[in-house]
């Protein structure tokens, strides 16, 4: 086998479901240390955070992945053991296979690989690996980058390899994401025999016509870079388990993710303020955990476009769907960032796998990457 799979299938057979390592970053430390890297260690609780870098001199060309991943849910929806990973029809399964323990390996072989060929390489070449990306993400790429940065760390591009093929191999980049803000609405009425009506308040009613004209909304149009903006209802609660109780109260959670259009707080103002209108009786829990970006970085977007274009012949496209990732962590920071990686299509699923070829053409892409951003 490759080095890339072999990487891969250590990584996937170390159990890392959020936020434990699983051993990975003590792992991928000492293959970094022994090839020269500079290794930083940024643990805060249960979370850990690797940086490792090679170079000191301008540009920094930071990778970004992490070890963590989702539970694998019910074990016997999967054809083998999730965290002993399996190699057969030129696929590899396992818990991680393509988000990502297989496209951090594959980073990992490119930074490697490059150092090893050009160890008086131009530039900088480094790489942030957290534990806590599937999680809160509170104290993963987030703090650690706040460290790095407060610590004089300069990073002047950025890649993640978040699974971001659909169709084909390198048939998509991302080079933004869309903003996401949660809510937990509780409407309050109170509780009753459903014999006696007049007798209680029965919030489901009152929530009701609410909830039908907040569906109804049509935000934005979107734009140029982004879908409009979308709202999901995601748990709805009420009631005690009996028939014939008016429940005293209901809890609603919703989602919406959102493009350059909105802001957390704009939204936030107008759902508000048109629950007043409805005179509900409501209190709100928000949670925005992202904005929306885009990179216009068009030296960083064109190093990674021709080198997939090197490898498939084929131009990517450039899109801003998906959910959320570590990458709004580096714009937050005016850091450009862009994400590719391998098929997405089976993230979060049982039987995740990944093809072995393009965990291969992932090493290639990467490498061709930092040639193309690094020199001349």
């Amino acid at each position: 086998m490759s080095q890339v799979v072999d990487l891969a299938c250590e990584l996937i057979r170390r159990p890392s479901v959020t936020p434990s390592d699983g051993g990975c970053l003590e792992y991928l430390s000492g293959l970094f240390m022994a090839a020269g890297f500079t290794v930083k260690h940024l643990d805060f609780g249960e979370v850990k955070n690797l940086w490792v870098q090679h170079g000191s001199t301008k540009p920094v060309v930071a990778f970004d992945g992490h070890c963590d991943v989702v539970p694998p849910g019910p074990i016997e929806a999967w054809n083998s053991d999730p965290f002993n990973p399996t190699n057969w029809d030129g696929k590899i399964y396992g818990r991680g296979a393509s988000d990502m323990k297989g496209p951090l390996a594959a980073m990992v072989v490119a930074l490697l690989e490059y150092v090893r060929e050009d160890p008086d390489h131009a530039g900088t070449v480094a790489m942030l690996i957290t534990s806590d990306e599937e999680g809160m993400a509170i104290d993963g790429t987030q703090k650690a980058l706040q460290i790095l940065i407060e610590q004089g760390t300069r990073i002047d591009y950025a890649i993640v390899g978040e699974p971001t093929s659909e169709e084909r191999f390198g048939d998509m980049i991302k080079v933004g994401r869309r903003g996401s803000v949660s809510a937990k609405m509780i409407v309050t009425g109170k509780q009753g025999h459903v014999a006696y009506p007049h007798l209680a308040t029965n919030p489901i009613h009152q929530l009701s016509p609410f909830l039908t004209e907040l569906l109804a909304i049509h935000w934005d149009a979107g734009n140029e870079s982004f879908p409009p903006t979308s709202l999901q209802v995601t748990n709805i609660h009420a009631g005690t388990g009996a028939v014939n109780v008016i429940p005293g109260r209901v809890e609603i959670d919703f989602n919406l993710r959102y493009n350059t259009l909105f802001t957390a707080e704009l939204i936030q103002e107008r759902i508000t303020k048109m629950a007043h209108a409805f005179a509900l009786d409501c209190t709100f829990e928000w949670n925005a955990s992202a904005m929306p970006f885009v990179t216009r970085d068009r030296h960083l977007i064109g190093a990674l476009t021709s080198a997939i274009i090197k490898e498939t012949q084929e131009t990517p496209s450039e899109g801003t769907g998906g959910g959320t990732s570590d990458a709004r962590f580096f714009a937050a920071n005016n850091i450009p960032v862009v994400e590719f990686g391998p098929s997405n299509s089976t993230i979060h699923a049982a039987n995740e796998c990944v093809a072995i070829e393009d965990l291969e053409a992932c090493v290639r892409v990467y490498a061709s990457t930092l040639q193309n951003l690094l020199r001349p």
